[in-house]
Formats: C-alpha cells, structure tokens, sequence
C-alpha cells in the first residue's frame, strides 16, 4: 500500500477507497452536498465552514478525503477536518476534532455503507502521515454508525481510547423531544403574554443572505452589550474572532447554511438566534438577548417559537442544540444526544505526548467537574410545595 502523504497525499487502503490529506478546498461543493445525501450530518465539516477558518488565519486545517474509486467514478464518501493544535511551546502537537473555536460537533461526515471502511482508513492514513499521532475528540456524538465504526476499529488496531467524559446533549425531532407541557410550558405562555402586552410581538428568519448578514450584526451587537461583552467573551472582544465569525457566516449564508432568527417587540430585536443548517439538521449555535427584556425570558422564548417553526418545515427534521444539558434548552427539551470526549494515540502504544496531553485533559475536566458541583451548592434551594 502506497503511504499517505501529508499534501495532496494519496493512502491507497485498497482497490475502491482512497484518502487523501490536504487544505480545505473550494471546489468540494458538489462533492459535499452529493455526501450529505447518504450521510449523518456535521455542520462544522462543511467545507465553506473551513475555508473561512483557514482564509481569516483562525485555525490551522487538514481535511481527511475518502474516495470510492469504483464502478467507474470516483465519490466523496467520507470527510473529516483536524486542527493542528498545540497547547503550549514545547508541548505535544495535537490533531483536534472540532476543526475551528466555536464548532459543537467533532464527528467526521461518512456515508454509513461505508463506515468501518472509511474510518479504519482515516487512522491508517493518519499513522503513515506526518501529521501528529494523537486525536482529540471532544463533542463526539455517541450515537450513529460512525461512533461504533471507531470503538471496532480501535479495538482492531489494539488501541484503548481514553473517555474523558459521556454526556448528554438537548436535541429535539420531529417526532419527540419538546416538552408540551409542566412549569417550564406555563412559564412560557406566560411570559409571551406578558412580552405581547408591550406592544407588537414578531419572530422574523430571514434567510436571504443580505437578511442573514443584517441580522448577525444585530446578534453581535446584542452579545457584546451582554454580560459576555463585559467579561471581554463576546465575539466582537476579540478582533480575531469577529473577522472569523463574520466570514463564517457570510459564506454558510451564501450556501442557505445559515440565519438569524429575531424576536422584535414593536421592530426592535429583543433577542437572536444564529441557526446553521445541515441536510435536514438545524443547529443552535449562538444566543444573545437585550438585558433590559430579561424578566420576559426572551432568548428562551425565541428558541421555543424558533423550534416548533424549524420542526414544521419539511427541510428539518431535528435540531441541535450546541449546548450542555445544564443549558435552558435542557430546560425546554426533554430529548437528548449521546455523547463522548474521547483521546487517542494512532501510533504505537502509548507516547510520552499522549500521556502528557491525557494529564492535562482529565485534569481539566475535573476542575469542571468540581465548578458545577460548587455551582449546583450554591443554587438556592426550590420551596417546598405547600400540602394538599
């Protein structure tokens, strides 16, 4: 078998499937749309997504290609983006997952005929290449062929993944995951009742991509006079960010992968939702709300008009949250998304690297585990209901 190269590089595991590595690529469109067709969705590996990543300098990417070379032709039938990562000078180099700051999913987009195939080959041609051994897999939905094509193929390779952590994501159907009724529901109308009572009440999504860069402006302008912006996290704090967020959703506008949903109250916007989109799956990436409507439960409002808008359009038919099940949308739904933070070494055993980048990793997520304990210490605790 011919290696694989770390550029335009070719793995040839055998007579059909073929990967390549190389920079995210403009002409991958048709390619990507014709995979979306046959595979699990994964908004954060469009290639539009990518290519403002790489063009605005935020991030650093390889794109794993594999390619069907039977029957005649040649089909995309699997894509997974790494970020070359390094936490520190001197430490580890890292392939991680979540291709740019600000991506949910970690998953790669494969056809599921295809799956212990496809995967199996991105590890061997990771192995051969000059790429970094060790994967970060953080966000990696649990669910679906892909997860278990990875678990096999790891366990054929003789390799132990580290778990990090299992969790559960809000995510909703059409068919289940809303909750219709409890406190939470009554909550809801209440608070549109009140919010009605000022004055003209109205959820607008325009999808045009001149609506969609208007509304992000909005949505930008509203997280940074949040609390984000005081805590210097909003996306407009950091020059870098901004110029990134702003191509990115430029570019998955053009290609009706995103918009921005607005609840106005008499034409003025109260509160956004940035929405991408992704062969039948919405995901919620990005709230913000004015503080001056927040006894009104604004951006809890818009998510819950939002959804049940999203579910009755026959283009969607889930949505994804992008949030901790500690979230409100835990709150305002009851489905949930299995999933998984997962590290692997590809090369041989295990690496000093490995051990090195595993220590920083569990260290960190026990010091969030011990803030939401401290957190959930401190909440106030709920009034007894009162006897019948």
């Amino acid at each position: 078998m011919a290696e694989a190269q770390d550029r335009r590089g070719a793995l040839h595991l055998s007579s059909m499937i073929t990967v390549t590595i190389d920079s995210p690529r403009p002409d991958l469109g048709p390619d990507w749309d014709d995979l979306l067709a046959r595979a699990e969705p994964n908004v954060f590996m469009n290639p539009a997504a990518l290519l403002a990543a790489v063009a605005t300098g935020f991030a650093a990417i390889r794109v794993l290609l594999a390619w069907d070379e039977g029957g005649g032709g040649r089909k995309l039938v699997g894509i997974w983006a790494l970020r070359l990562r390094q936490f520190a000078p001197l430490w580890p180099a890292v392939l991680d997952a979540l291709p740019f700051n600000y991506a949910f999913v970690s998953s790669p987009v494969v056809d599921p005929a295809y799956a212990d195939a496809v995967i199996a080959a991105f590890f061997a041609a990771i192995e051969r290449s000059a790429l970094p051994k060790i994967l970060n897999l953080p966000s990696l939905d649990a669910e679906g062929p892909v997860f278990a094509a990875m678990l096999m193929s790891l366990a054929r390779r003789g390799t132990e993944p580290l778990v990090l952590s299992k969790h559960s994501r809000p995510y909703v159907t059409r068919e289940s995951g809303v909750k219709r009724t409890g406190s939470t529901r009554k909550k809801l109308r209440q608070d549109w009742n009140r919010l009605s009572a000022l004055g003209t009440v109205e959820i607008v999504n325009d999808r045009t991509p001149a609506g969609v860069q208007q509304a992000f402006e909005a949505f930008l302008a509203l997280e940074k006079a949040s609390w984000k912006g005081e805590r210097g996290t909003a996306l407009l704090s950091q020059e870098t960010d901004a110029a990134f967020v702003r191509r990115l959703i430029h570019d998955l506008a053009g290609r009706q992968a995103a918009s921005v949903a607005e609840l106005r109250v008499n034409g003025e916007v109260v509160a956004a939702q940035v929405l991408m989109y992704c062969a039948g799956t919405a995901y919620t990436w990005k709230t913000a709300f004015d503080a001056a409507y927040g006894r009104y439960s604004p951006g809890a409002l818009l998510v819950d008009k939002i959804t049940d808008e999203l579910l009755a359009s026959p283009d969607i038919k889930a949505v994804n949250s992008c949030a901790a099940e500690s979230s409100f949308m835990g709150q305002l739904w009851s489905g949930r998304r299995a999933m998984a933070d997962v590290l692997i070494d590809i090369g041989p055993g295990k690496s000093l690297g490995y051990r090195i980048e595993a220590l920083r990793l569990t260290g960190y997520q026990r010091l969030r585990d011990l803030r939401d304990r401290l957190r959930h210490r401190q909440a106030p605790p709920s009034k007894p209901k009162k006897a019948a």
